[in-house]
């Protein structure tokens, strides 16, 4: 059974060239790996509104777009930072098991706290802070370079 790989965030579709950039790489995954890519609209933000009350209702929004038994991962600048040889090592893992896993990317106003503990991990891709699209691309194209470092292709060299 391949690995069921969900990438679920909050964001508008963002211009074209990331839109393009973004299916590049989902159509590079092989068939081992089954994606499934989720846009979740933010939640609406007002002044009435403060960012605890946006950050739950994505959250809620985010448990609704899991399927039942996948391992969650957030992403964010405070996670774990994991070279794209570990990512690869993890990769492998998860295709073994044909395990199901989910890649959770926050709105503007971040993740919620319970969300993060209910999650089995965090990552970070930067220390810096990026749009939600931007880290929508770039994990993917990891998750593509993971792939070809364990296939010896020659998109990553050293």
């Amino acid at each position: 059974m391949p690995l069921q790989l969900t990438v679920v965030a909050v964001g508008r579709r963002g211009p074209r060239w990331l839109q393009d950039a973004c299916a590049e790489y989902a159509r590079r995954l092989p068939a081992e790996i089954g994606l499934r890519q989720v846009q979740l609209a933010p939640a609406r933000r007002s002044k009435l509104e403060p960012g605890e009350q946006v950050r739950r209702a994505e959250a809620k929004q985010f448990r609704a777009a899991l399927r039942a038994g996948q391992q969650v991962i957030v992403l964010d600048e405070t996670g774990k930072a994991l070279t794209t040889r570990q990512l690869a090592s993890q990769l492998r893992r998860w295709i073994d098991a044909g395990d199901s896993v989910a890649l959770i990317i926050g709105g503007a106003d971040g993740l919620d706290p319970a969300l993060r503990r209910e999650a089995m991990a965090c990552w970070s891709l930067s220390a810096l802070t990026l749009p939600h699209g931007l880290v929508r691309l770039l994990a993917l194209e990891q998750i593509y370079r993971a792939w070809s470092i364990l296939n010896r292709h020659p998109y990553h060299r050293d």
